[in-house]
């Protein structure tokens, strides 16, 4: 179970003959599409392939493994180099959620198929329940390009502005341009995350818009 804590950073740092957690991530990620594809099938039965793939996109997501990795304090066991632990490596989400996934993997190899998939949906059922009620966290940027390509047939375009901050703690901050309309700024620690800000102003602004429009013509 040790090896699925090691963090490519910790293994090219180290001295030591080990390998990194990537193959069980491999595994893992397999393990957990297969546990929660099964879970879905047999519980949504009445439901589209469509619905299953979208519910199943939400509970595999990187923020949601995250979010467990979180709760369980894997961030205070994953091993990492000096340089990711100065640029607060533990505290990233795709370092987090590659490390539950080679967690499962682990898991599996060790304890096999039944004990595992027990693991999995213990935390990830409640997710389930709550992307089905739509009390998730939203992909804002998901839901935007929908929204663009159905309404406008064109894709939303995301622009940088700037940076700010020590490279330790970066601050980006990022525009998105629609046709002629341009939304934002947002803010994130990653450029990732300022592209989800963005898209959640814009995401909610034409929301807002074709509401008021759909009430005008009632």
């Amino acid at each position: 179970m040790n090896l699925a804590f090691c963090h490519r950073s910790y293994v090219n740092e180290s001295n030591e003959d080990i390998d990194n957690n990537e193959k069980l991530e491999f595994l893992g990620d397999s393990v957990l599409g297969m546990v929660v594809s099964e879970y879905l099938y047999n519980f949504l039965m009445g439901k589209a392939e469509g619905e299953l793939a979208r519910v199943k996109s939400f509970v595999v997501s990187e923020n949601t493994l995250s979010k467990i990795a979180k709760v369980i304090r894997i961030d205070n066991f994953i091993l990492i180099g000096k340089g990711e632990e100065y640029s607060g490596g533990r505290e990233k989400k795709a370092i987090l959620a590659d490390c539950m996934e080679a967690m499962f993997g682990a898991y599996y190899l060790d304890s096999g198929l039944k004990p595992v998939k027990e693991f999995i949906l213990s935390y990830l059922v409640p997710e389930i329940m709550c992307v089905i009620e739509n009390k998730h966290e939203k992909d804002y940027k998901t839901l935007l390009q929908e929204f663009v390509q159905k309404k406008y047939k064109t894709c939303p375009k995301y622009k940088m502005i700037k940076k700010t901050g020590p490279d330790h703690d970066r601050t980006f901050v990022v525009e998105v341009h629609i046709k002629d309309d341009v939304f934002g700024p947002g803010e994130g620690k990653n450029k990732k995350a300022a592209e989800q800000s963005a898209a959640a102003i814009a995401y909610k602004e034409y929301i807002k818009v074709t509401s008021t429009e759909n009430s005008e013509k009632e």
